[in-house]
């Protein structure tokens, strides 16, 4: 699904500093790849690269085969649109709207049919065990069940490629395991799971794992 190679990401010029260096990555359709590392190694700046929301200095970055790197804004924002969703460590929901509403924005973003709409995003709600919330504001929900609302929302019209930044930072840390199985869950259906974490402990519960330290990525299993 993603190749990326000798991508590299520089910032300024007085000095410059290189937040990556020579990136080499291949990712699978199915996979679930953690990519762990402290701050500032550049865990970000690669999720923003291969999101489409930042483009290389240099380098290849391929999507199914097409190159991002060629792309128009518009291009790449359809591509985001149709194909890439996004879980972050911070919920991004609504307060004035309920679980479900909060959910049925990511259509609204997508400009999605408004046909079933409602139904679609009380589906997926379902799916990641929440729906006997959906009537919930974000102020009655716990911070695992907003999370939960976050990955529906993502979940909803997109299938391909789930990018997760620090899905867990502001959860305790059992509700840190409640939502890892629920990653576990959903790469167990096929889908492909892309997590950036600071965490080893978390980073094991994916099945491959690469360390990334000053922008550079080292495989530590497969």
């Amino acid at each position: 699904m993603l190749s990326l190679e000798g991508i590299e990401r520089r910032y300024g010029t007085d000095p410059p500093v290189d937040a990556l260096r020579g990136v080499d990555l291949e990712v699978s359709v199915g996979e679930w790849l953690a990519i762990e590392g402290p701050s500032g190694s550049g865990k970000s700046t690669l999720l923003n690269i291969i999101g489409c929301l930042d483009r290389p200095t240099s380098g290849t970055y391929r999507f199914n085969g097409l190159d991002a790197g060629r792309l128009t804004e518009r291009e790449r924002g359809g591509l985001r649109a149709g194909s890439i969703a996004f879980v972050f460590q911070s919920f991004h929901l609504l307060s004035h709207r309920s679980a479900v509403e909060n959910v049925m924005l990511a259509e609204v973003y997508r400009r999605g049919s408004r046909r079933g709409r409602r139904a679609r995003a009380e589906a997926v709600l379902e799916r990641v065990g929440l729906a006997h919330r959906a009537g919930y504001l974000p102020s009655r929900l716990s911070g695992g069940e907003r999370q939960r609302v976050a990955i529906a929302r993502a979940l909803l019209g997109s299938s391909h490629l789930l990018l997760c930044d620090e899905p867990t930072g502001n959860l305790d840390t059992a509700t840190s395991a409640e939502i890892m199985d629920l990653l576990a869950g959903l790469n167990a259906e096929g889908m492909t799971i892309l997590m950036i974490t600071h965490s080893p402990e978390l980073a094991a519960r994916a099945p491959r794992q690469v360390r990334i330290v000053d922008g550079s990525l080292a495989e530590t299993s497969a």
